[in-house]
């Protein structure tokens, strides 16, 4: 089985790409449901994270506010790397875990679906990396016009991220999904062929 990781830049069409995957019935591994998961109350991380947070990122139902504790990371990286402390060891070991699943049920590809794939050192541990991105102008719209953003909060946001020259040194893959979806599917289509006649030949 290979394990293709998935990643890309805010609003660079990552989820557009794992849609799409998922459509074609490959497994998905989705490191941001994972981490949803083990924040929740009697999870994992729940108690570790209240210990070094406080109950003050509780929401009125005792479960964690996860948009009030991206506020609170967002511009204090000690912060930050206190929760990722917590958190990625164990997005990595659920990780880890559907992989064996899915391995073991006969998967062919499985796929890591994982904003950070990169910057948090999960790409050791899949074969190949898939790096989704588009033109900085049509990211920035997009993100605008996703989450209401003005021009300079987009900005702020894609300048906090790892700058995507430095992620295609990790990929072997690249999609460029500045353009229409069907452009974006005929690449995918592509580079899946190509994993699977990969796949194949190791057979």
């Amino acid at each position: 089985m290979i394990v293709l990781g998935l990643t890309g830049g805010i609003a660079s069409g990552k989820s557009t790409v794992s849609k799409m995957l998922k459509e074609q019935g490959f497994p998905i591994i989705d490191a941001d449901i994972i981490s949803r998961e083990i924040m929740k109350k009697g999870e994992s991380a729940y108690e570790e994270i209240i210990d070094k947070f406080g109950y003050e990122i509780l929401n009125f139902t005792g479960e964690i506010d996860r948009k009030r504790l991206r506020e609170i990371v967002f511009n204090q990286k000690d912060k930050l790397k206190m929760l990722n402390d917590i958190t990625h060891p164990q997005i990595l070991n659920r990780i880890k875990e559907e992989i064996k699943f899915y391995k073991n049920n006969g998967a062919r590809i499985c796929v890591v679906d994982a904003a950070l794939l990169i910057e948090t050192g999960f790409y050791k541990h899949v074969d190949l990396v898939l790096l989704v991105y588009c033109d900085r102008e049509t990211q920035i719209n997009r993100l605008m016009n996703r989450d209401g953003l003005t021009y300079e909060q987009a900005i702020k946001i894609i300048n906090s991220q790892m700058d995507f020259e430095e992620k295609k040194k990790f990929a072997d893959y690249i999609i460029d999904n500045s353009k229409d979806l069907e452009n974006t599917k005929k690449q995918l289509n592509y580079i899946i062929n190509s994993i699977i006649n990969m796949e194949e030949m190791n057979e």
